[in-house]
C-alpha cells in the first residue's frame, strides 16, 4: 500500500530526470500528498512525446459513473493489474510515471502506528509506476486520474509494511511508458538503495502539509533508522 508521498523537487531537476516537453504545471512543494488530491504525472501524449500534467490521485475508470468513495483505487496490485477490469486497459495503453522524492508507511506497534518516511539513500527524485485514465460524463465534466502500482515489500520495508510502491529506475522509464509486458519492472526495488526513518505523527493528518511532516519522531533512536 502507498497512501501518502512527498514531492519537493524544483522544476528543472524534474525536467532533467523525466525529459518531458512543454510547460511545467504550477505545483508548489508538497510534503504530504494524499489520495483524491491533484499531483503531477508524466505521460505520453498522442504524438508520443512525454508531458507533465496534473491528475487526481485515485483512478476513475472510463466506464464508471465517476468517483466513488466506496472504492479507493489509489493503489493497484502488481500481481493482478493486468487482469482486473478496473486496470486492464490502462495497463495496456495508459501508463504514467509518478514523480516523488519520498513516501510514508505506518508500522503497527501494539495498538499504535508509527509513520516512517522512505526514500532513496541520496534523497533524489524517483518514479512510481502508475496508470492513468480519462473520464467524462457527456456534460463537459472531465477527470484525469491515476493510480500507483504496488508490489511485495523489499527487505528494508517489510519490517514496516508488507507492500511497497513499484519504483522504476531511470533506464526503465521509456520501457514502462511504451507498454512493456516485462514482469521484472514490477519487482520490488533494491533495498540497498533505500533508507527509512520514523517521523513525527504530525504527518498522520492529511491536512498537514509542511516541513514538519519530514521531522524525525521525537523519541526516535539511531537504531530506528533503516538502511
Amino acid at each position: 500500500m502507498c497512501g501518502r508521498y512527498s514531492f519537493l523537487a524544483p522544476a528543472e531537476a524534474v525536467r532533467n530526470l523525466f525529459k518531458f516537453n512543454g510547460t511545467t504545471p504550477n505545483f508548489p512543494p508538497r510534503y504530504n500528498i494524499a489520495p483524491t488530491q491533484p499531483a503531477p504525472v508524466v505521460i505520453l501524449s498522442n504524438d508520443g512525446e512525454r508531458e507533465l500534467i496534473l491528475m487526481r490521485w485515485g483512478l476513475v475508470p472510463t466506464w464508471s459513473k465517476g468517483p466513488d468513495s466506496r472504492f479507493s483505487m489509489f493503489n493497484a496490485r502488481a500481481e493482478t493489474v493486468a487482469k482486473k477490469s478496473a486496470y486492464r486497459v490502462a495497463f495496456q495503453k495508459r501508463r504514467c510515471l509518478v514523480p516523488v522524492d519520498g513516501f510514508y508507511e505506518w508500522k503497527t506497534n501494539g495498538g499504535a502506528k508509527q509513520p516512517y518516511r522512505i526514500s532513496l539513500i541520496d534523497g533524489s527524485v524517483f518514479a512510481f509506476a502508475g496508470l492513468w485514465e480519462h473520464w467524462e460524463d457527456g456534460t463537459g465534466s472531465i477527470i484525469e486520474s491515476f493510480t500507483v502500482i504496488t508490489t511485495s515489500a523489499n527487505s528494508l520495508i517489510s519490517p514496516i509494511h508488507d507492500r511497497m510502491p513499484v519504483i522504476l529506475p531511470p533506464e526503465a522509464h521509456s520501457q514502462w511508458l511504451a507498454g512493456s509486458k516485462s514482469e521484472e519492472l514490477l519487482a520490488p526495488y533494491s533495498a540497498t538503495e533505500m533508507k527509512a526513518y520514523p517521523v513525527d505523527p504530525y504527518v498522520n493528518d492529511a491536512r498537514h502539509d509542511d516541513a514538519k511532516c519530514l521531522a524525525p519522531a521525537p523519541n526516535a533512536a539511531h537504531h530506528d533508522v533503516l538502511n
